[in-house]
Formats: C-alpha cells, sequence, structure tokens
C-alpha cells in the first residue's frame, strides 16, 4: 500500500524529527504532503495538527503522522475533528493495534521520548498495519455516537 499519501505535520520539538521521517518515508515509495513548520523556531502545535487532521479529513491524505515533544499536545488537537481517530504510540506493536482494532487514522509520536530509529520503525508498523474489522468494527463506531 505504498501508493498512501502521508500528511505529515510537527512543532518546534518534533522538527527534525518530522524532516528525517519524511525522507525515510519518501524512499518507501509514500506520497507525503508536509504540513509544516518549515523551520525549528517555536510553534503552536496546534495550527500542525489541525492542517494535518483537515488532510486526513478531507480525503487529501489517507493517513497522517504527528510529532509534537510528548505527542499529547497534537493527539488531543487532532481528536477534536469529526472522523480522526488519532493515537499516541511509541513501540511498534502499540502503532500496529491502533490501526489494527481502533481504525486509528493519524498517528502521533513522541519527539522527546523515541530516538528516530525507534520512530521508523513504529511508523512503519503503523502504516503496515490494516484495520480487522470484525468484532472492532462495532467499537469503532461508537466512537462518534455522541
Amino acid at each position: 500500500m505504498k501508493n498512501l499519501t502521508i500528511a505529515v505535520g510537527s512543532d518546534h520539538a518534533g522538527y527534525k524529527l518530522k524532516n528525517d521521517l519524511l525522507v525515510h518515508l519518501l524512499d518507501q515509495g509514500y506520497e507525503l504532503q508536509d504540513c509544516g513548520p518549515d523551520n525549528a523556531d517555536s510553534v503552536d502545535y496546534p495550527d500542525y495538527a489541525h492542517k494535518v487532521a483537515e488532510a486526513v479529513q478531507s480525503a487529501e491524505a489517507d493517513l497522517g503522522i504527528l510529532i509534537c515533544g510528548s505527542g499529547n499536545g497534537v493527539c488531543i488537537t487532532a481528536n477534536k475533528h469529526k472522523g480522526i481517530r488519532a493515537a499516541l504510540a511509541w513501540e511498534e506493536e502499540i502503532a500496529a493495534l491502533a490501526r489494527q482494532h481502533n481504525n486509528a487514522n493519524v498517528l502521533c509520536l513522541p519527539a522527546r521520548f523515541i530516538s528516530k530509529a525507534k520512530a521508523f520503525k513504529t511508523a512503519d508498523a503503523y502504516l503496515g498495519a490494516h484495520f480487522e474489522g470484525g468484532r472492532h468494527e462495532k467499537r469503532v463506531e461508537k466512537i462518534e455516537e455522541l
């Protein structure tokens, strides 16, 4: 499924990891949408989390990846968007399960708590996994019932 388009964004804490991840994903053949920022100057993470969430929500991108210091800020922000299921992960199995069981469409990475190599493996596990449906389908449907 390397023909997927992935929207990627960060804040200043995740800027370097975002750029490294963009190169890694490009080398694997993914289409990429860099949602910023363009430098490591201090920025407000919601601005970039909204861009990635909107790209996924509008189907400009198939999936999204967000990176900030803890991963929490971008995750909370992205989850404010209808239809977005953002998941924080720092291990491959957590990332894969987010796709398999929760149909997560945005992966959030904690730049200050994950190495570049681990971030690559975590993103690869997320992008390589697929929603299993079945017993998980009704649970995912309940997320947006309110």
